[in-house]
């Protein structure tokens, strides 16, 4: 049978061993992605960039807008990478409209598009830089 100091030194590691495997909630690791508020204006500017870059790279005669940010993220690197998946549908308005903030989406089914998308860009507030380093859109 064990002694009690040895049973006691037993108990004592095994739960410091268990305290050291818990997860700990603390500060967040530099550099990691932490949530963003939407409507942040250095994510708003972000969304406004892609949105613009995506309706220049598609060959769809109507603009596409965003319907929903679904989750928001940002990193911070030499600058700022965001990460955006937003749900976007196609509006009414062509490629020869210029403002395309009050255009509605499409309601005829035949018309009708949306899409979920992921966007990462990059930006570097201090020299007022934006590039879209990735994206993806899937029919939703």
């Amino acid at each position: 049978m064990a002694s009690p100091l040895r049973s006691s030194l037993l108990l004592l590691a095994v739960l410091a061993m268990a305290w050291a495997a818990t997860p700990k909630q603390g500060p967040r690791m530099l550099g990691a992605p932490e949530e963003a508020d939407a409507n942040e204006e250095g994510v708003q500017r972000a969304l406004d960039f892609a949105m613009s870059e995506y309706n220049k790279g598609n060959n769809d005669a109507y603009h596409s807008r965003v319907i929903q940010v679904k989750r928001a993220q940002k990193q911070l690197v030499a600058g700022v990478n965001y990460l955006l998946e937003v749900e976007i549908g196609r509006t009414t308005c062509t490629k020869s409209q210029p403002n395309l903030s009050d255009c509605p989406f499409h309601d005829q089914p035949h018309l009708m598009r949306k899409a979920l998308c992921f966007f990462q860009i990059y930006s570097v507030p201090w020299k007022g830089t934006h590039s879209l380093t990735k994206f993806n859109c899937k029919n939703a």
